[in-house]
């Protein structure tokens, strides 16, 4: 998870989402107090769950290392396969936008001649 959280796109697109939320609870007093409410509840849920998951995750935890090492493995993998994983999620929208307007040109070209 530590891993995926490192991956630039990964961070770049939390970082958006974040400030939405954010800005979305600063702007409406009415969502604030939803979203407050429901940071609370999930708060709430997450520490008794992790009260009653521990000891599963204790008695799993060779098991959890294994597969965190062959993820890990994993992920490296896909970095190099997939370099768009190390960019912002702003440039990947501006190149898949570059990209369409492109094909569209290309396509109103192919059509007028």
């Amino acid at each position: 998870v530590n891993q995926v959280a490192k991956l630039t796109l990964v961070r770049s697109a939390c970082d958006v989402v974040s400030t939405a939320y954010a800005s979305t609870k600063e702007s409406h007093p009415y969502i604030r107090s939803v979203c407050d409410a429901a940071e609370k509840g999930v708060k709430s849920v997450t520490e008794a769950t992790a009260s009653c998951v521990q000891p599963v995750l204790t008695t799993l935890e060779p098991h959890v290392v294994a597969a965190s090492e062959y993820a890990s493995k994993g992920l490296d993998k896909l970095g190099e396969k997939l370099p768009l994983l190390q960019k912002p999620v702003e440039q990947v929208i501006s190149d898949a936008k570059e990209l369409v307007s492109s094909r569209v040109a290309d396509a109103k070209d192919a059509v007028s001649s």
